[in-house]
């Protein structure tokens, strides 16, 4: 918030958040254990906070009985829980950079088409029959190819932020009628099922394995957009400024979404296709801790992590039969990214 505009929110609310931006870090870190805690205690088998830590405590040290404590706890629970939180944490990340890079709030993986992208390539995939590295080397694939066309006719009509916008609407109309194609070319008995619970997005087939080929991906990835952050926002003023800090444009450009479209084909493969995250989260992110780019990629990680383990949650406890993903995102992003654009929107959201 500038020192122009201070006057115009009330003393209260200036108190919380100048509280909120001094303990962020306690908040951001509380919020996210809470969440893990609560995924690895709710369910329709309970377990005590107690009986948690017992079984990580033996886990530790090597002390495995097999019980079913154990075994919900981490065969099933615990590699949920951190592919939850590193699809949210990558999802996140990834629109606050392309917010940052396209100067354009309302810009998202959704928006611009990545998320319609991946689908494409995963359902072609499920389609064929591969999994594993094959699918997600689909989803980057298309991914990758979807962000292409939408930089590519932004330059064309003027590289303006409502050219940004339309031209990722577009795309992603394209990439959604082609997975609409592909379902209707599917075999209802086998491969249709398949990518129709795939698109709604879950976690429910989670487990190591899955963990051990997406995590990688998703840690080198999300790290380097991390430490890349100041060069996107300096990319943001635009080529000749970028130039002048001896920033090699377009090679940075590539990286750039290079990174993304790999961490969206990661988070695609592991939970299917999820929106919202990516758009809300990091508007979060900045009523808490501003526009300080030193705090606002970790804040937005931290956010999206905790946000994705917490619907993950609500989504296999809510009832007796999973609740798709991207239902409950909507359901919680949308009223939520309504509140932040009405109290923001005297700031110039």
């Amino acid at each position: 918030m500038s020192a122009s505009t201070d006057f115009l929110v009330p003393p209260a609310q200036r108190l919380i958040q100048n509280l909120l931006r001094t303990l962020h870090w306690p908040l951001l870190v509380g919020l996210l254990l809470s969440a893990v805690l609560l995924g690895l205690t709710t369910g329709r088998y309970s377990l005590t906070t107690g009986q948690i830590l017992q079984v990580l405590w033996d886990a530790a040290h090597g002390l495995e009985d097999g019980s079913v404590d154990t075994l919900v706890v981490l065969n099933v629970r615990l590699p949920r829980i951190l592919l939850a939180a590193l699809t949210g944490a990558g999802l996140a990340i990834c629109g606050v950079a392309l917010q940052t890079l396209f100067r354009n709030p309302l810009v998202s993986p959704k928006v611009l088409g990545l998320s319609s992208g991946s689908a494409l390539g995963g359902t072609l995939a499920i389609l064929a029959g591969l999994s594993g590295p094959l699918l997600m080397g689909a989803t980057f694939l298309s991914a990758f190819g979807a962000l292409f066309l939408v930089v590519l006719i932004a330059n064309v009509a003027g590289r303006t932020l409502v050219a940004i916008v339309l031209a990722g609407i577009v795309i992603d109309a394209l990439f959604a009628a082609g997975v609409s194609l592909v379902q209707y070319a599917a075999d209802p008995e086998s491969s249709l099922p398949a990518i129709v619970f795939w698109l709604m997005g879950s976690f429910a087939s989670a487990s190591w394995d899955k963990l051990q080929q997406v995590a990688p991906v998703l840690l080198v990835s999300i790290f380097l957009l991390h430490r890349m952050r100041f060069r996107i926002a300096v990319l943001a003023m635009g080529d000749d400024e970028a130039r002048s800090f001896g920033i090699r444009v377009g090679q940075s450009r590539i990286v750039v979404f290079l990174l993304i479209s790999l961490v969206i084909g990661a988070c695609v493969t592991a939970s299917g296709v999820v929106g919202w995250v990516g758009l809300v989260i990091p508007h979060m992110a900045r009523l808490l801790v501003g526009e300080d780019q030193m705090r606002l990629y970790p804040s937005t990680v931290l956010l999206g992590a905790s946000f994705m383990v917490f619907t993950d949650t609500l989504a296999r406890s809510l009832t007796a039969s999973e609740i798709p993903l991207g239902v409950l995102t909507a359901v919680i992003g949308a009223p939520v990214f309504i509140y932040l654009l009405c109290t923001r929107k005297r700031r110039g959201f």
